[in-house]
């Protein structure tokens, strides 16, 4: 019963999202810091990291190309649209930088 509810507990973006970027060299937040750097708001990082989830392919990828040679493009998720949004805002929230910078 504790396992369940701790599981439970997880977010959407926990349990799908880090586990595998854990054991990636490249850590999950230089992902976000690239994708805020080429579509600024959060509302575009959100909607491309939507798009690119949905329909990866190397020429949405923003990975550079030694590293998609390295590691391929991801396969496609399997989230649902609620899911995915949910993960996604966990992971704005996480590591956005508004309102951080001093």
């Amino acid at each position: 019963m504790c396992i369940a509810l701790a599981f439970g507990s997880e977010s959407v973006y926990e349990r799908h999202c880090v586990p595998c970027h854990k054991e990636m060299p490249v850590k999950i937040d230089k992902f976000f810091y690239r994708y805020l750097l080429k579509y600024s708001s959060e509302t575009e990082v959100k909607r491309a990291m939507t798009h690119y989830l949905k329909n990866p392919t190397k020429e949405t990828s923003i990975l550079t190309d030694g590293l998609i040679n390295r590691f391929g493009v991801k396969k496609k998720t399997t989230l649902s649209d609620a899911a995915l949004s949910e993960a996604l805002d966990t992971y704005w929230e996480t590591y956005k930088v508004f309102n951080k910078l001093k």
